[in-house]
């Protein structure tokens, strides 16, 4: 869903007015181009607005793995509502999305499932079950943390291939490297001077206990937004000038999580300033201490 008004009113929490904008979509489309197999996944649609209530449902993620993680909140609730819930999800997720009354399936794009009586993708879960992320907040993942050293901060500067503006070059975070006891959440070995210079394991489990373990977490937006947004990490969110539909720029703070912080670009390809704003917000920040030396972190906790 790109339509203007429905992101200007799903930044707004204008959900009411976002849902109609959809059901008028649903109503416009030709049933037969439901999830339609010429297409890739990630443009498809999937569910048909018929209600769920009392049915067997397939939830399909068609998405990122962002998309999943941010979306997953609204499992339980449909879990409550229907006769069962089977959630086709790629297996390296399937550790973090364990939920009481949800059967879990490995995704296949080769060889997705049959339908069943009801059908919807993850990210159509708000709509289909007319609750907004307020009436599912986080943290609604839950991992044992990493026994990290205290004020560790993760940082993450890649996203993914299919929008670099998204990236950060990491030299731009080598002062706040320096400045503090810091753990590469990138899988992929680096030079600034943090715990963890091989980077971060290629590990979901592994990746959600470092996340947690970590004091704070400074990312760009990226699937790791979203799981330390679902694990109720404190998170500062580097944004580019036009953002994703789900963060308002003009704002600091999300009703998508309660601990992320956004740190929104004035201009295109301008860094600096929302970098500058998190180095001075990082001298306050509660519990991190200036001056500490990096060490290596041990197999143990990386994996």
């Amino acid at each position: 869903m790109t339509d203007r008004g429905w992101t200007e009113a799903m930044r707004a929490e204008r959900y009411e007015d976002a849902w109609a904008i959809e059901q008028a979509v649903l109503a416009a489309r030709d049933p037969a181009t439901r999830d339609d197999p010429r297409l890739p996944y990630h443009q498809r649609w999937v569910w048909d607005g018929r209600a769920l209530d009392g049915c067997d449902v397939l939830v399909r993620c068609y998405h990122g793995l962002g998309d999943t993680l941010q979306f997953a909140r609204f499992l339980p609730a449909l879990a409550a509502r229907v006769r069962s819930v089977t959630l086709e999800a790629p297996a390296r997720l399937h550790a973090l999305l364990r939920f009481p009354g949800v059967t879990l399936a490995a995704f296949d794009p080769a060889h997705p499932l049959p339908p069943a009586e009801r059908d919807v993708e993850i990210t159509e879960l708000c709509s289909a079950l007319r609750l907004s992320p307020r009436d599912a907040p986080a943290p609604y993942l839950h991992v044992a943390p990493a026994p990290l050293p205290a004020a560790t901060i993760g940082l993450c500067w890649q996203a993914g291939d299919w929008d670099a503006d998204r990236w950060i070059a990491p030299d731009l975070l080598a002062p706040i490297a320096a400045q503090h006891r810091c753990l590469s959440l990138v899988s992929a070995p680096t030079d600034l001077p943090v715990v963890n210079p091989q980077g971060c394991p290629f590990d979901l489990p592994a990746t959600a206990a470092l996340v947690a373990g970590c004091a704070l977490v400074v990312t760009v937006d990226t699937m790791i937004a979203h799981l330390a947004g679902a694990l109720g990490r404190p998170t500062w969110l580097l944004l580019k000038a036009a953002p994703d539909w789900r963060w308002n720029p003009a704002r600091t703070d999300s009703a998508w999580y309660g601990s992320i912080r956004l740190y929104p670009q004035p201009a295109p390809g301008d860094w600096a300033t929302p970098l500058a704003a998190v180095a001075r917000d990082l001298a306050a920040f509660e519990g991190v201490h200036h001056g500490q030396s990096s060490r290596p972190v041990g197999a143990r906790l990386l994996g």
